[in-house]
């Protein structure tokens, strides 16, 4: 690799803005986690209104928008939509009479009305910026949107909110009177009614329906509200058949002056209110007059309480046939705030501290000394917990589906084997890591230890439905084991033993369904630490036989279990550890070819199904350099089990994985499945045959490039001490979503907003170098880049902040909560001298033992406080 191709990996320019066609495709999801989202096109649109309990893609809710309108002393100055061009195509999409292809831009884009020509945009997620341009308007428009983000507070981070800041200049040389109005559908047809009210804090219209009672589940209200003290508002926009609303809206509000109230509510003789059957839209205007080149802000809020999620894509079947009542349970959210008019007045009473604590952790993201790529990577992907792809159940649980299809869920079930991938939650928010843990144990498990690999909802039908659609029988090898390495990560992360005591025989129990006789899969039959079986895995087909890929994961259970095992004084650790290193040397002894580890099959082996017309097994990998080759070795790295394989095999492993499955060019690769990646794209993919020998039906998405497995690959090349490999699949990734290609905030898989992408913040880890013991107190970093002048963001169980290397500093800045430690490592310290150690300006009592440092007594540091190494 060049020098200037390093440099350009490593490069510190932080730049996450896009204009002209990068803008095309971007939908910023604004909600909360397992509240759902309201999506901030590239040109200021809200567009994909995925606020209703299911996946809503390329949808409006109605005539929502944002619009300005300048005046000097009663003449209008500039009215315009708060939009900037829509790029091409202009034929229309999807179908319907009179809309869809064929009949142009859809009218709720509000293409039709004068706005501004063009837009930037910026996004750090959660924070969005759009700087709104046009040489003929005489201000300067920006905005902020956001919905908090606040690490370690799902709480505060699970609001169901759009925040909208417009900050507008003043550029003319004369005074402006600014009325910048947000307008909003209702998106009930069926007595639709809209209310005004003064909250105290806020002002707002709530939009409801009076048809639907608070059981049913299209039940549910949105509100508009701005902190605006000066304020002009109709309750309804003018109804009429036709395209009368939008007409006489843009003639009222083009007027000179305030728009006059209108309200149908008090209005029962005008026919049009009890016949009117259409989306019912509210107008909110906030008022400021602006002096030449003076700044004001005119901030808004979109909440929404939907509160009963219905399982409609796979409620069950009764007794006798019948479809079922639809099971449904109240969201999370809706138990925190009884409408959209409470969680509005919660956000204006403490935005203050919300937007305070969202920004601490973006700015403290953005400034990592990580390539842009990374923080992209990471960052963006975040977005996946807002999006519809994530549920939080009645008590908080976090309930996930793998992605989004266009109007439900795709593949329910926080499904095991791709939410093994996810590494966002437990550095994140660490309860609801915990929660899933729980919710599997409680769920999922049959008596003789083996686990549905999907919980179904609500999740205590999981073991009883039996439908063909359900699958709750069948026992996923790769997410079964790779849960108990996750049980071992939140131990690790929480300190809390008194909650591993209490799942405890449970994970026992699922561990040891390997080698239990009741297994039909005979995993481990002869429990040896080595499954040959039949094994269900993430790519949804069996892989037979020995091979890295499942007995890495079951090593690497063995593992954990075994430390846990001796944590809680049960004996079952010693076999634990004895399975472990017996399976750790067959597989290194007789899965390794020499430059990669692989499945030891033969294809007419007649214990497994051969199809007849092909004469062998389809869906293997055989002979083949497969990406998670050595991915139970990639979860061992994140939380901190040291090798469980040989290390040089290792890394000569990962460095095959680059050769021979990172790919140039996609254009010219056949790819019969999938397609993730095309024409001069680059990306690694899922499986090759550099020796020949491919199976002649291979393993499904073989030729795909999925990202998920993709970051996982690029983050282990890392901790390997390959950065320059891991880093360019990285780069590929993120070049594919560059706004005009696809969107940066919606990774693909099996549909939009992927779960496994969140293995990206694995990246943060491998790169700092973070390792963490909360039962030991302990925590390090040993930077992989940029050491001479590093800083990261961190995370764990209680608090998060940053970490420092510059001029013989180590810093440890603690922003949000609390953080005991006993000790403290670093490669940092090899080859200097420690001079002095301060808490904030106190010195603190430590000795050294090589990279690591000793407290004399645990340390506590609270928000704001800080400890300084001094190094020589």
């Amino acid at each position: 690799m060049t020098t200037q191709t390093m440099n350009e990996l490593y490069k510190m320019e932080k730049s996450f803005t896009y204009a002209g066609r990068k803008t095309n495709e971007i939908s910023f999801p604004l909600g909360g986690i397992g509240s759902g989202s309201i999506g901030l096109a590239g040109n200021g649109r809200l567009i994909d209104w995925e606020i209703f309990n299911r996946p809503n893609k390329n949808s409006y809710n109605g005539f929502s928008f944002f619009a300005i309108k300048a005046e000097h002393k009663g003449e209008v100055r500039v009215a315009k939509v708060l939009n900037g061009d829509l790029h091409p195509q202009y034929t229309g999409r999807g179908s319907g009479k009179f809309r869809g292809f064929g009949f142009g831009v859809e009218r709720e884009s509000l293409a039709g009305f004068p706005h501004f020509t063009s837009t930037e945009f910026k996004g750090e997620f959660p924070f969005a910026e759009i700087q709104f341009i046009d040489d003929q308007v005489p201000l300067k428009v920006k905005l902020t949107a956001f919905n908090p983000l606040i690490p370690l507070n799902d709480k505060d981070s699970s609001i169901p909110a759009a925040i909208f800041t417009y900050e507008v200049v003043n550029s003319s040389h004369e005074e402006l009177d600014i009325s910048l109005v947000g307008n909003l559908s209702n998106p009930f047809t069926k007595e639709a009614r809209n209310d005004f009210a003064d909250y105290g804090a806020c002002k707002g219209i709530k939009l409801a329906s009076t048809y639907h009672k608070p059981e049913d589940p299209e039940f549910g209200d949105l509100t508009l509200s701005t902190d605006s003290e000066d304020v002009s508002y109709q309750t309804y926009w003018y109804r009429g058949g036709w395209f009368d609303n939008l007409t006489v809206f843009w003639k009222e509000f083009a007027a000179a002056g305030r728009v006059r109230e209108r309200n149908y509510n008090l209005m029962k003789e005008n026919a049009a209110a009890a016949t009117y059957n259409r989306n019912d839209v509210c107008l909110l205007s906030s008022h400021k007059t602006l002096a030449p080149g003076e700044k004001g802000e005119f901030r808004f809020m979109i909440t929404w309480n939907f509160p009963n999620y219905v399982n409609f894509w796979n409620p069950g079947e009764c007794g006798d046939g019948d479809r079922c009542a639809l099971p449904s349970w109240k969201n999370y959210y809706a138990a925190l705030f009884e409408d959209s008019t409470k969680s509005a007045a919660y956000v204006w009473d403490n935005y203050g501290r919300l937007h305070r604590e969202s920004l601490s952790y973006k700015e403290t993201l953005f400034n990592s000394t990580m390539p842009d790529d990374v923080i992209d990577a990471i960052s963006s992907n975040i977005s996946i917990l807002k999006s519809p792809t994530c549920a939080r159940l009645t008590d908080g649980t976090l309930y996930g589906f793998e992605g989004c299809h266009a109007h439900e869920g795709s593949c329910e079930g926080t499904c095991t084997h791709v939410w093994n991938y996810e590494q966002v939650t437990p550095f994140l928010f660490p309860a609801l890591a915990r929660s899933i843990i729980d919710a599997r144990y409680k769920a999922t498990m049959y008596d003789n230890g083996k686990m549905a690999f999907r919980m179904m909802l609500p999740i205590e039908r999981t073991l009883k439905d039996t439908s063909d659609c359900a699958g709750p029988e069948r026992a996923a090898a790769d997410g079964q084991m790779g849960t108990i390495i996750k049980v071992y990560r939140e131990w690790k992360i929480s300190g809390d033993t008194a909650w591993l005591r209490s799942i405890w025989q449970k994970v026992k129990k699922s561990l040891e369904f390997a080698w239990d006789p009741a297994n039909s899969d005979w995993w481990d039959k002869d429990c040896d630490g080595v499954m040959e079986g039949v094994q269900h895995h993430t790519l949804d087909v069996e892989i037979y036989g020995p091979n890295s890929y499942i007995s890495g994961l079951y090593q690497g259970a063995l593992l954990c279990a075994s430390e846990m095992a001796e944590a809680l004084g049960d004996e079952s650790g010693k076999k634990y550890m004895d399975l472990y290193e017996k399976g750790r040397k067959w597989v290194d002894e007789n899965l390794f070819n020499g430059e990669y580890f692989h499945q030891l099959i033969d294809l007419q082996d007649g214990r497994f199904p051969i199809d007849p017309e092909l004469g062998e097994i389809k869906y293997q990998i055989g002979e083949g350099c497969h990406i998670d080759q050595v991915l139970g070795q990639w979860h061992a790295h994140v939380v901190g089990l040291g090798y469980i394989f040989e290390r040089d095999k290792v890394k000569k492993a990962l460095e095959s994985i680059y050769k021979y499955n990172f790919i140039e060019t996609i254009r010219d690769y056949p790819n019969a499945c999938r397609i993730y990646a095309l024409n001069d794209e680059r990306g690694l993919l899922i499986s090759t045959w550099p020796k020949g020998n491919s199976p002649k039906v291979p393993v499904p998405y073989a030729d795909e490039t999925m990202h998920g497995f993709e970051y996982q690959a690029a983050c282990h090349m890392i901790y390997e001490g390959l950065t320059d490999k891991g880093l360019t699949v990285v780069k590929s990734i993120r070049d594919r979503y560059d706004g005009e290609r696809r969107n940066p905030w919606n990774e693909i898989e099996c549909g939009s907003n992927y779960a496994r992408s969140m293995a990206s913040y694995s990246l943060l880890l491998a790169l700092s170098g973070f390792e963490f013991d909360t039962l030991r107190k302990h925590i390090g970093f040993n930077p992989k880049i940029n050491q001479e002048q590093f800083s990261s963001f961190w995370s764990l169980h209680l608090a998060w902040g940053n970490f420092t290397h510059e001029n013989g500093n180590i810093r440890l800045d603690v922003k949000y909560g609390s953080l005991e430690l006993s000790s403290f490592q670093s490669d940092l310290l090899d080859g200097k001298e420690l001079v002095e150690v301060y808490l904030d300006n106190s010195r603190v009592a430590v000795t050294r033992n090589g990279r690591s440092i000793l407290f004399a007594d645990a340390v506590r540091l609270e928000a704001g406080s800080g400890l300084r190494m001094v190094l020589n």
